[in-house]
């Protein structure tokens, strides 16, 4: 694997993209190749879910599968290349505050909602239903989702195999710094889920910062 620094101090006045994206809100933006994307936990323990596909053509998007078995590990960090299911490097991971992030714990729904908490909770906005409104302006539809990154969801993995959605390990302030290795376009949902741990059952904002090619 690629050993992935950073090649200077990213100064946010330099930014040419700096966001707040409010608590439960779905966000997209294509991400150049050479751009950084940093997502900044504002708060604290803030799920937020995110997809990749190929931003020339959507057909190709990121591989859960394909990245896990590439480097030898279900958590992300630093040094971690995320991989499309055409075996092509989508995004590098150049810098990480928090040390791991979930990539099979999934995206909540208003089915998964309701098979885990109660028919009563089935109303409730959840991730997917962020996606699907997202992907519609891209002419994309459900037929388009793929497993998808968790940053800041802590899913530990027991001996038996068994997932646990628990208290993340983020804190207010934690950054991930992500280099885009093609045209990618990125797709976020800031979690909007209450019933479990994954945001302390209270989502919160996240920050978006996108600087232009490092040479």
């Amino acid at each position: 694997m690629m050993v992935a620094t950073l090649p200077i101090e990213l100064d946010p006045a330099k930014a040419i993209y700096d966001q707040e994206l409010s608590a439960r809100q779905p966000w997209s933006r294509i991400i150049k190749k050479g751009q950084i994307l940093r997502i900044i936990d504002l708060l604290g323990n803030q799920a937020v879910d995110t997809l990749f596909y190929n931003a020339d053509d959507t057909s190709e998007r990121y591989s859960a599968p394909d990245t896990i078995v590439r480097q030898g590990n279900i958590f992300i960090t630093t040094g971690t290349q995320l991989i499309s299911n055409e075996g092509n490097v989508m995004m590098t991971v150049i810098h990480d505050q928090c040390g791991k992030h979930d990539t099979l714990g999934g995206a909540c729904s208003m089915e998964s909602n309701s098979v885990r908490y109660g028919l009563h909770k089935k109303h409730l906005h959840a991730c997917v239903e962020n996606y699907l409104l997202e992907l519609s302006k891209y002419e994309m539809n459900k037929r388009d989702l793929v497993s998808n990154v968790n940053f800041y969801m802590n899913v530990p993995v027991s001996e038996d195999g068994t997932l646990e959605i628990v208290d993340g390990i983020s804190e207010a302030g934690k950054i991930i710094d992500l280099r885009a290795e093609m045209d990618v376009m990125v797709l976020i949902s800031n979690c909007p889920q209450i019933n479990n741990p994954c945001n302390a059952y209270n989502p919160t904002p996240i920050r978006l910062i996108v600087w232009d090619a490092v040479l």
